[in-house]
């Protein structure tokens, strides 16, 4: 009748170590996220930026900023 005791205390160990390898990796996790979060909490990200209803085009005028210094130039 001792097998049965025997088993159940290897059965508890196992499980110990199980959680004992559960709570070493939750705490490594969370000093990992600690870490990230004083390294990263200085970066700020902005607000995005809003969406347009209705899209519109720039023109650029590539052109006219090269005659200006062409003509400046002369």
């Amino acid at each position: 009748m001792n097998k049965p005791e025997a088993s159940m205390t290897h059965a508890e160990e196992v499980i110990e170590r199980a959680m004992a390898a559960v709570a070493a990796v939750r705490r490594q996790r969370e000093r990992d996220q600690e870490r990230r979060r004083q390294a990263f909490g200085r970066i700020q990200l902005g607000l995005p930026l809003p969406t347009l209803k209705h899209g519109l085009q720039l023109s650029l005028e590539l052109d006219k900023g090269q005659q200006r210094r062409g003509t400046g130039a002369s």
